[in-house]
């Protein structure tokens, strides 16, 4: 049966991988809304080889170019923070959120208040607005299916166990490629050596927050939303392989650990199928040719960053989108070279310093802390 789908962030690497196995499974899926922010000329290129009945730019301004883009196409254009709204509110069978940063916050909301299946690929959704996102789902019916890698190996995990039954989550992270840099080293760290990931192709930004470690402090946070076994039972560890994405530990002393590929088509595989399974072009496990997979405690002195993002879970209200909001910008100021990349958790951390764990009740409360504490964190850029 063709399933119709809506994805959010086309452009971008998850955008990527979800449509390679959208396009090698062309019969079983009906493509409705591409979205992306200004990258005009790839989206309408998409929209006009998968047929899609609506694209969206974020950046309105891009709009008169997507237009034209698409001109002749029959395919509907439109543009601005409301349009990926109303196109994220359209009845589809599975959404597949991927669009990085607060930006895709509304959107996936908007989502979910509709209903249906979301294939989640974006952190700050839960990150920010983890107890608004899960009433709203819980309100309008929405299935969340985890799209991280990690998130992705906890569901499946879990598959068919009860979540009383577990001692402990797991997390692994890669470490990224600085990870037995000292902090001599790390006080000097290009922006082209932080985005070099020895294991994963990702964008710029998520692979900053793969080598600070926020990338797994706000998974942490994530995780805590998504299986509710308390935050005394999620932990991290280091796993350079990159080869298990997580394990859960059950009270019989029984530990499930999800294996695969470092490939982001495995766990989107995992949604699109959900719950059965569909072929990917994935290279398999040779466990041989990999000899031994290591493990390691992370090191909160040279990487604080899961220190900071498990204080914020604990303090609760609005101190994780008040992280969030540090984090991008400071992973902004480093990649325009005008921070160092150890000064990252430093602006987190004083900018956490200054907020109270308000709870916000609603979508716009969780923009207005967004909002204030970026202008927290620039404020402390201008001043270092």
């Amino acid at each position: 049966m063709t399933r119709s789908i809506t994805v959010l962030g086309a452009t971008g690497s998850i955008g990527d991988s979800t449509l390679d196995l959208i396009r090698r499974n062309r019969d079983d899926w009906r493509v409705e809304v591409l979205t992306a922010n200004g990258n005009t000329d790839k989206l309408a290129a998409l929209a006009r080889e998968f047929g899609a009945a609506l694209a969206v730019c974020g950046d309105e301004g891009c709009l008169p170019a997507l237009r034209a883009a698409l001109a002749g196409s029959g395919i509907v254009a439109a543009g601005g923070e409301q349009a990926l709204v109303e196109a994220a509110m359209r009845p589809v069978d599975m959404t597949v959120a991927a669009i990085v940063g607060c930006a895709g916050l509304a959107p996936v909301m908007a989502a979910a208040e509709r209903g249906g299946t979301i294939a989640l690929a974006n952190k700050e959704a839960l990150v920010a607005a983890g107890d608004v996102l899960m009433a709203a789902a819980r309100q309008g019916g929405a299935t969340l299916l985890p799209t991280d890698s990690e998130h992705n190996a906890i569901f499946q995990c879990l598959a068919g166990n009860r979540i009383e039954h577990v001692r402990s989550i797991t997390l692994t992270a890669s470490g990224g490629p600085l990870r037995t840099w000292s902090m001599e080293q790390l006080a000097a760290a290009t922006p082209a050596q932080a985005v070099a990931h020895p294991n994963w192709d990702m964008g710029a930004k998520i692979s900053v927050d793969s080598a600070t470690m926020f990338n797994k402090g706000l998974e942490l946070i994530e995780a805590w939303h998504l299986f509710p076994v308390g935050l005394d039972k999620l932990k991290i560890v280091v796993h350079p392989q990159s080869v298990i994405h997580s394990m859960v530990e059950y009270r019989d002393g029984s530990t499930l650990a999800q294996l695969g590929p470092s490939d982001m088509r495995v766990p989107i595989a995992s949604c699109l199928a959900w719950p059965e399974r569909m072929d990917t072009p994935c290279t398999p496990l040779d466990l041989a040719a990999l000899g031994q997979l290591t493990f390691e405690a992370p090191d909160e002195q040279r990487f604080p960053a899961t220190r900071l993002s498990r204080q914020a879970a604990e303090a609760g209200g609005a101190m994780p989108a008040v992280l969030n909001a540090a984090n991008e910008v400071a992973v902004a100021a480093f990649l325009a070279g005008h921070l160092s990349f150890t000064r990252i958790a430093v602006i987190v951390e004083e900018t956490m310093a200054r907020y109270a764990p308000s709870a916000p009740a609603a979508l716009a409360e969780v923009l207005a802390v967004d909002r204030e504490a970026r202008a927290q964190a620039q404020g402390l850029l201008e001043t270092a």
